[in-house]
């Protein structure tokens, strides 16, 4: 216990750079995974066999293996090594998220998109008007999974210099010369309540966002 009264500042600035590559890179994956799904769904056929290549590539590669290829890849631009794992990560995960999207607009009655240029909209007000509205209520559940896998995951940016609270302890167990089971522990604690607090938070959010007559997980 004293070690980590004694470390807490270090571990707090570790967990605070897991927490801000973790929402980063899920913010950039949720955006690109958005548009993925749009043009597999509604795009040219060239376009949805580039996305599909992609997200294939991006699926098939370990997380590992693609950090150390992006970090040594820009090694020599002085690139910082938060934003290396942010950017190779969230594109990762958008090939995920990308998945989500899709199987929720496709979900949408395609009624829909007739009723809306029946009076009148274009499609693309349609489409984040009427469709993207209700996909995104039907994503909550299953990008739950994402969020949790994604929590998961951020650890590997250990690898390439980011200074989370893994490496915060790494540097602890180094200069104490001990404490290795302390400190995992404590790690392991800090990610399963990073890991509850988020998937608990996104199930109250579907369920607020509920409207009565829609699908909903577990139904």
């Amino acid at each position: 216990m004293e070690i980590l009264l004694r470390e807490a500042i270090p571990l707090l600035k570790g967990a605070l750079a897991t927490v801000e590559m973790l929402f980063g890179l899920l913010a950039l994956g949720l955006l690109m995974g958005l548009l993925f799904a749009l043009v597999q769904v509604y795009g040219r056929p060239v376009f949805r066999l580039g996305v599909s290549v992609v997200e294939l590539t991006l699926r098939g590669v370990p997380a590992l293996v693609l950090l150390m290829l992006v970090f040594f890849g820009v090694l020599k631009f002085e690139v910082p090594f938060i934003a290396i794992a942010i950017v190779t990560l969230g594109v990762r995960s958008s090939a995920y998220q990308s998945q989500i999207f899709k199987g929720a607009i496709e979900s949408v009655e395609s009624s829909q998109m007739e009723a809306a240029k029946a009076i009148g909209l274009t499609k693309v007000q349609a489409i984040l008007h009427i469709i993207l509205p209700q996909a995104i209520r039907f994503s909550i559940g299953p990008w739950t999974n994402e969020y949790s896998t994604e929590t998961k995951l951020v650890s590997l940016a250990y690898v390439v210099g980011v200074i989370d609270i893994l490496r915060q302890a790494r540097y602890i167990i180094q200069y104490t010369y001990g404490n290795e089971l302390v400190l995992y522990s404590v790690i392991a604690v800090f990610y399963f309540i990073l890991n509850r607090i988020g998937t608990a938070a996104l199930y109250a959010l579907e369920d607020k966002l509920y409207v009565p007559g829609f699908k909903r997980r577990g139904t």
